[in-house]
């Protein structure tokens, strides 16, 4: 956190004030000692991010792919590296050479062939348990009582992820809401736990990159506070997600994967 004094004009003042501003810094991800991208975020949970970023990218699929994850040595928290096993390495050489896909799609790809692409990272997801739509939208409401930041800054997205039974299971805050949703998912990658996770809850729109994200996480369910890219429905209806937000009328709008919802009780 960063203070600023700030100049505050109102109708009849004219004041000073301290101003709490969040940090925004690059963090150099390195794949096997060579650089692969750097991100610009709130410093916080590198570690998780590096993982959850890793395991959207195509990097990792499983902690034990993991070799070893740390800051360089001599080098502050925003440079981190990741070696992954020998067996996971021979698997992963083309990944390395398409460098950032998700983050840093290259210019000129059409969403047709994007889909067709992404779609060969992850497998369709099963159908899992109905979702109640009431309870998510509860934890949708709730969702900036868990972000302190926010509260401090009113900067920061978040992710949350929850059970299907929506037991909160983790939680993150960025600027950046891929890297929030990186975070929240890392911490539960890391700690074996992922398997877990049945929603997701997103303070921001959901557009393919969030999509793939969850994804590749295998949550099958996304809520988030803004509408959906129609990219981002297309590719989850294409791996059978469900994705959802609030309606301009009083509800909810279900984009895709309408079979998840549960009806309504009474």
């Amino acid at each position: 956190m960063k203070q600023l004094t700030v100049l505050f004009q109102g109708k009849k003042e004219r004041t000073f004030e301290q101003l709490d501003l969040i940090k925004e810094e690059p963090l150099s991800i390195r794949v096997q000692g060579r650089p692969y991208v750097v991100v610009m975020r709130t410093p916080g949970d590198e570690m998780a991010h590096v993982a959850g970023f890793c395991l959207a990218e195509g990097i990792l699929d499983s902690p034990e792919d993991i070799g070893t994850i740390a800051s360089c040595e001599g080098e502050t928290t925003n440079v981190v590296t990741l070696t992954v096993t020998p067996a996971r390495l021979g698997a992963i050489t083309h990944v390395l050479d398409r460098r950032g896909f998700v983050s840093q799609t290259a210019c000129g790809i059409c969403g047709k062939v994007l889909v067709e692409d992404l779609s060969q990272m992850v497998r369709v997801l099963p159908d899992g348990p109905a979702v109640d739509l009431e309870k998510a939208y509860q934890c949708l409401e709730s969702l900036k009582g868990l972000q302190p930041l926010y509260q401090q800054t009113r900067t920061t997205h978040a992710a949350a992820v929850y059970t299907s039974a929506f037991e909160l299971l983790s939680v993150a805050e960025d600027v950046g809401r891929h890297n929030a949703l990186d975070k929240a998912i890392g911490k539960l990658f890391l700690n074996g736990t992922l398997h877990r996770a049945g929603v997701l809850i997103l303070s921001s729109r959901i557009s393919y990159e969030m999509v793939q994200k969850a994804a590749r996480a295998k949550i099958p369910f996304i809520l988030a506070s803004s509408a959906a890219t129609a990219l981002a429905v297309e590719l989850a209806d294409s791996l059978n997600m469900t994705l959802a937000s609030p309606s301009r009328r009083s509800g909810i709008q279900v984009y895709c994967g309408h079979r998840r919802v549960a009806a309504p009780v009474g």
